[in-house]
């Protein structure tokens, strides 16, 4: 038997931490009016800005990291191919979103931080035009919509494969299904969706540290 890229416990560790920063992101985001140029130099120069956009990079990052653990638990049953399509839906979203969330963290904070100093900058032009570019709004969507598709396929698979709580993978499924839309919301719902997908990890989380082995064993045996 092949060894697992990360075992069980140490996937339920990478997704609460995923949870954790996705948590993280919106309650430490800085809000402000950000369609006037006041309110875009106040939130963009700050330093809770950028440490808010980095909690969500590297949440994205663990997230499909933590899914191996899932597809690991779960090889064997008639959900790992469902497993195995969310781990590669997952990391090919996620790569997608990184580089918009970049540009959001790094150039947008540059930007902000001179029109903060006084500096001649068409704040709210270069703000348009960085995240609103063609390519990038492209990728950032794709990318988003395959994240909310592999959450949907991981809850699938473990509804299906026996091994974990049916319904463990349901908030997680949720949670990143809404990831487009929430955008569109205020500060309050934004934060609470961060609660959201907090709630989801956590949940598979628990549920794979407390997975026995004889409990995923009985579920690879599962026609």
């Amino acid at each position: 038997m092949s060894v697992p890229l990360i075992g069980r416990r140490s996937g339920a560790v990478v997704l609460a931490a995923a949870g954790l920063l996705f948590l993280l992101y919106p309650a430490v985001r800085p809000w402000a009016d950000e369609s006037t140029v006041a309110g875009a130099t106040r939130s963009m120069s700050s330093g809770a800005w950028v440490a808010a956009h980095a909690f969500a990079m590297i949440g994205f990052i663990l997230v499909p990291l933590g899914l191996i653990a899932v597809f690991a638990v779960v090889d064997g049953t008639r959900a790992a191919s469902t497993a195995r399509a969310a781990v590669v839906t997952s990391w090919f979203g996620a790569g997608l979103v990184l580089p918009y969330f970049g540009a959001e963290d790094f150039a947008l904070h540059a930007i902000g931080t001179k029109a903060g100093q006084g500096q001649p900058v068409d704040l709210l032009g270069l703000v348009r035009a960085i995240r609103f570019g063609a390519v990038a709004a492209t990728m950032f969507g794709a990318g988003l919509l395959l994240l909310g598709a592999g959450a949907v396929l991981t809850a699938i698979a473990i509804w299906r494969s026996g091994v974990l709580p049916r319904a463990s993978g349901v908030l997680f499924g949720v949670g990143f299904a809404l990831l487009i839309p929430q955008f569109y919301a205020p500060a309050a719902i934004r934060i609470s969706h961060g609660v959201l997908v907090a709630a989801g990890t956590a949940w598979i989380a628990l549920s794979l540290w407390n997975a026995s082995p004889r409990s995923v064993d009985n579920g690879r045996r599962t026609p």
